[in-house]
């Protein structure tokens, strides 16, 4: 006879046996589970940073992984420059570093020792304000205002390109220097997003403040 013929086993015993082993062999074992304990936290890494904002030097120690954006709102407190969508691809971020427009969002304030920022306060004063600020309020530019001061540092940015004779996308003769036409400056304006739509009154600025300086 069989040695198995008198083993009998029901299907629901089969089942459960089965369920047993499953659920062993997906546990951990207690030696493992202890082995795997988390790493350390690490201490932020603080830097001494020197920068030129608005004319004025500024003396930082932050956490190197500080945003140029977060630096000069949280720690220099210029509220201007908004963090809209903290990616870099709204522009209303938006600053001039050593004479470039830059989305501060994606950079870091330990690349920028000693460089010369620029932000919206540092362009005009309500008393005196850059023609480009002027201009904005003049076309109406604007709606709720939260990307103006990223489209303006941006659009400022945009006519010293023009000036200096970098070509765009759209630009036809690569050899001729680029003209302040509307196709050329939607196309450099492009990287700072309106939500309210203002497009059609921002380059009517742009190029008001291009025709008086051309």
């Amino acid at each position: 006879m069989d040695e198995f013929s008198d083993l009998k086993i029901s299907r629901r015993d089969l089942l459960i046996a089965g369920a047993l082993t499953a659920t062993t062999a997906s546990v951990p074992s207690l030696a493992g589970a202890a082995e795997a304990r988390p790493e350390p936290v690490r201490q932020p890494v603080s830097a001494k940073v020197s920068l030129q904002v608005n004319g004025q030097r500024r003396e930082l120690e932050l956490d190197t992984r500080t945003t140029l954006l977060d630096a000069l709102r949280e720690h220099l407190h210029l509220a201007g420059t908004k963090k809209g969508c903290d990616h870099g691809q709204c522009g209303a971020c938006t600053v001039i570093a050593d004479g470039r427009r830059i989305n501060s969002c994606l950079s870091l304030a330990v690349m920028h020792e000693g460089s010369n920022i620029t932000t919206i306060e540092g362009l005009g004063t309500p008393d005196k304000p850059h023609p480009m600020q002027a201009a904005f309020v003049k076309h109406d530019g604007y709606q709720c205002g939260y990307c103006t001061p990223g489209q303006i540092c941006s659009a400022v940015s945009v006519l010293d390109e023009i000036r200096r004779g970098a070509p765009s996308h759209v630009t036809a003769d690569l050899t001729a220097r680029p003209l302040p036409t509307p196709e050329e400056i939607r196309e450099r304006m492009s990287g700072n997003i309106c939500r309210c739509g203002a497009y059609s009154n921002i380059v009517d600025a742009i190029t008001e403040v291009a025709g008086r300086t051309a």
